[in-house]
């Protein structure tokens, strides 16, 4: 089987690349793989380094945006499975439309060229914030999308295309909208990694607002198997939330992040909300779980995993923080 993972060099496509290239999925051993990556700041080629040599590894360099590229790379591939997107939130409130281009427009160019290409599946990574923010229960798949930042507005709109594609022509789009993840490689802007390096060069993190709002936690490695569940057994149309189930507010977040480095609330700096900040996020996974979905990875022990990687390989983050973020 051909597989072409775009956005396969950033922190959660690289970890499902380097999966199925190492055999953690079974029945995949002889997958041949094909990375599409724009290489933006958040995607690094040293993600891929441990089976940058394996026989069923490729690699290309472009943008999910570019239908000329898209024509020439995806025939012959049987699934694509899309990572592509901008991601972090503030930046999406400080320039909109770059989130606009890649998880709007370049999911549109993507499912087209996929649908040209004869493509059997497409699986598109989403997101829960797409829902907007949930005050109690968890969302379903039925539920409205309200988004409330640049970011997730962007990423509703890419599912809508999604949706569109498998309505108007028939194409197999499957959709996956995780919760907050967690894991080894994480670009240091997101919370867990931009906490854990700055609290290792002694500086002060931040703490929007009170600190109460609420995330559902998930490690990598529980999403990844997760989508390559939703490939091998999911419908045609499908939406299925991966969640951790693990809930914490930002202040529990940040307790356990401190006691983990031996560190007091001293290192705790509070600042001023960000801008439409959801309050809660909750998903159910019900739907999912259906089809055999069970998260493996305990938050606490996947949390001490994840400071340890980032102690052990400062030469990979030192360099990604020398800009100042």
């Amino acid at each position: 089987m051909r597989i072409l993972v775009t956005g396969g060099a950033g922190f959660i496509g690289s970890h499902y690349v380097r999966s199925l290239l190492l055999g953690a999925y079974p029945g995949y051993e002889d997958v041949r793989v094909t990375v599409l990556d724009k290489l933006t700041y958040a995607g690094n080629l040293a993600n891929l380094a441990s089976v940058a040599g394996h026989r069923g590894y490729a690699f290309v360099r472009g943008d999910i945006a570019d239908p000329a590229l898209l024509d020439d790379v995806l025939p012959g591939h049987e699934v694509v499975v899309n990572f592509a997107a901008e991601t972090h939130v503030d930046r999406s409130i400080a320039e909109a439309g770059d989130f606009a281009t890649t998880n709007v427009l370049g999911t549109q160019r993507l499912l087209q060229a996929a649908l040209q290409a004869k493509v059997r599946t497409v699986v598109h990574i989403s997101t829960d914030e797409v829902y907007g923010s949930i005050a109690q229960g968890s969302w379903s798949e039925d539920e409205p999308l309200l988004p409330n930042s640049p970011y997730s507005a962007a990423k509703a709109a890419g599912d809508l295309f999604c949706r569109a594609y498998g309505q108007t022509y028939g194409l197999d789009v499957r959709v996956t909208r995780c919760s907050n993840n967690y894991g080894p490689y994480q670009y240091p802007e997101k919370v867990i990694p931009l906490f854990v390096t700055d609290l290792l060069r002694g500086r002060k993190v931040p703490l929007y607002g009170d600190g109460l709002n609420v995330r559902e936690w998930l490690h990598v490695d529980d999403h990844c198997r997760g989508v390559q569940l939703v490939l091998e057994k999911g419908s045609p149309g499908g939406i299925y939330n991966i969640g951790g189930g693990v809930e914490l507010t930002n202040r529990e977040l940040t307790e356990r992040l401190l006691a983990a480095l031996g560190l007091g609330w001293e290192m705790v700096e509070h600042v001023p909300d960000r801008l439409g900040h959801d309050r809660r996020y909750s998903v159910d996974s019900g739907r999912i779980r259906a089809i055999g979905y069970k998260p493996r990875v305990d938050f606490d022990e996947g949390l001490a995993d994840v400071v340890r990687w980032y102690r052990d390989h400062e030469d990979w983050w030192r360099r990604l923080r020398t800009t100042g973020r």
